[in-house]
């Protein structure tokens, strides 16, 4: 299978999961979310405290060990780090607070839009014009420095904190918490939570599908090849939503989402302009991290810091605090950008 095939089809199959885990328990418009899966687990082990988005989604431990298990049978596992861990765990935070001011991760953002969303459209000019913004950066030769080799055993930590997680979903131990009511308490069968990550995981892995990728090399290079999956995940689950009578064309009563045009804009223009500073958008910081790469090992902490940030300091959605946050984050992620400039 070519390069566009492979896209093509992991496009597909992950938009076929996404609606089949809706239609098993996941919140509408949500059945793959990575901002807001990371979220949920970073509420259920306590790191904040808004009681309706706590539980371990399966999803997330199955990405990252998909991608463990098939880097280690391809001989593609490789542990490596090095490359500004404080910088990128501080970027990672603000594309965080983005996604949650915006309410949802770029993967989410194109499931939204085939839902109907029309706020979401709002968010993909946003997400698009952020990561433009960025690729000026990169033209002048920004880069977060290289990564270095390192000994494997760094690379099977998050694996084996996966595993963990798993047990304690399974286990459901007093200590951890699970909402009883909001998009916390909706979940698909652990199992089939856990399988539709493992198959994400591989797939992702193996036709490196990242949502910022796509428009990062439609910009610099005119290449066509990673946005394809971006428009295959959209087709499918319209499609599969327009069969199934889960199409609403609007910009009110959509599910998760507000209709705050300038700061779902804003909130996805800073969440595409860091993502494109680190190398990759959640979904692809999650499977690198699975890899053995340590730099998005970092990313993926800072992502749960910057979830934990945004609920403690009530910044989800189009809050005060959130728009200030936001505009805090695209200047500081600006600021980054400019030192960073390797001449």
């Amino acid at each position: 299978m070519n390069n566009k095939k492979r896209m093509i089809f992991t496009g597909m199959i992950v938009g076929i999961l996404s609606v089949l885990l809706v239609i098993m328990g996941n919140p509408a418009n949500m059945g793959i979310c990575v901002a807001c899966f990371i979220r949920d687990i970073a509420g259920s082990l306590g790191f904040h405290r808004a009681s309706i988005v706590q539980y371990i989604r399966p999803e997330i431990i199955g990405f990252v060990l998909g991608s463990f298990i098939i880097s280690k049978i391809s001989g593609e596992f490789k542990t490596v780090s090095g490359s500004s861990p404080l910088l990128r765990f501080v970027i990672s935070c603000f594309v965080m607070i983005g996604a949650l001011v915006f309410l949802g991760c770029p993967l989410r953002m194109v499931l939204r839009i085939a839902g109907g969303d029309l706020n979401a459209i709002v968010g993909l000019f946003g997400f698009a014009a952020g990561i433009f913004y960025g690729t000026k950066f990169l033209r002048k030769g920004f880069t977060l420095g290289r990564s270095y080799k390192q000994k494997n055993i760094g690379g099977y930590i998050l694996p084996l904190i996966s595993v963990g997680l798993l047990a304690l979903i399974i286990i459901k131990p007093s200590f951890i918490f699970i909402s009883e009511k909001g998009p916390g308490s909706m979940f698909a069968p652990i199992m089939i939570s856990l399988g539709a990550g493992l198959i994400v995981g591989v797939l992702s892995q193996k036709s490196r599908l990242c949502m910022v990728g796509g428009f990062r090399d439609l910009y610099l290079m005119r290449d066509f090849q990673l946005i394809i999956g971006f428009i295959s995940i959209l087709v499918t689950v319209l499609i599969l939503n327009l069969i199934l009578g889960n199409f609403n064309l609007s910009f009110v009563n959509q599910p998760a989402a507000h209709a705050d045009g300038l700061w779902n804009f804003l909130g996805m223009f800073l969440t595409g302009f860091g993502s494109l500073l680190l190398g990759g958008c959640p979904l692809r910081q999650t499977i690198l991290a699975g890899q053995g790469n340590l730099d998005s090992v970092i990313t993926f902490l800072g992502l749960i810091m910057g979830s934990a940030i945004a609920h403690n300091f009530l910044m989800v959605g189009s809050t005060a605090n959130g728009h200030i946050a936001v505009v805090i984050g695209i200047i500081s992620l600006s600021l980054i950008a400019c030192f960073n400039i390797e001449k």
